[in-house]
């Protein structure tokens, strides 16, 4: 999985200037006092200055989990490479692990690490082999692409270009990170962290921590 920074518009200080608009007043420097701001706006859902941001990023995840992150749809846009126009054979992703069915009447996540792991690879591989070549001899039957896809797996990478502001991000990371996440959707909050909190040092820290 990848998060890459494509481009942003804003800082810490374009922020804490917003929210100061109000008082006519601006400051040019970061400081403690400035710190203090945006912990008090992040504390008392004073949201508007955090959207007055810009960031965009490059994505690539699996299919399954990107249609878990288009749930998120306020402050943000989505564009997705297209499986109707491309047809390259798709790379697909491969688990760290397998788990198993959490125990009790719980409908969704995952238990422990499941102890057949070597099995279950080797027939999950064979299985995705068989979509890529069965996918290739559609397309060279002259299958139109937007048909051919059908038999591709959920699992397969697929890229996107995501923006957005600031707020709308800290809201994905934090649904996201959180321990009753799926793995991978966990490991993509962190993605996501390591390419916004250069950006926004504090406003970032304050929106995600909780």
């Amino acid at each position: 999985m990848k998060v890459e920074l494509m481009d942003y518009a804003g800082d810490d200080i374009r922020i804490v200037n917003v929210a100061k608009v109000s008082f006519d007043k601006e400051v040019d420097s970061f400081g403690d006092k400035e710190e203090r701001l945006l912990n008090y706006l992040a504390k008392h859902k004073h949201s508007s200055p955090f959207r007055h941001t810009f960031i965009q990023l490059r994505c690539s995840v699996p299919l399954f989990l990107a249609r878990q992150l288009m749930k998120h749809q306020a402050g943000l846009s989505w564009n997705e490479v297209s499986r109707r126009y491309v047809d390259t054979l798709p790379e697909i992703y491969y688990p760290d692990f397998w788990s198993t069915r959490p125990e009790g009447s719980i409908k969704q996540g995952a238990g422990s690490i499941h102890n057949d792991n070597d099995k279950l690879n080797e027939v999950y591989g064979k299985l995705m082999a068989t979509a890529l070549e069965e996918y290739s001899k559609l397309l060279e039957q002259g299958v139109a692409p937007e048909q051919a896809r059908m038999i591709l797996p959920q699992s397969m990478m697929v890229d996107f270009i995501w923006s957005g502001n600031l707020l709308a991000f800290a809201h994905v990371f934090n649904l996201r990170s959180g321990t009753g996440a799926q793995y991978e959707a966990r490991r993509f909050a962190w993605l996501l962290d390591n390419a916004i909190a250069p950006l926004f040092p504090v406003g970032w820290e304050v929106l995600t921590n909780e």
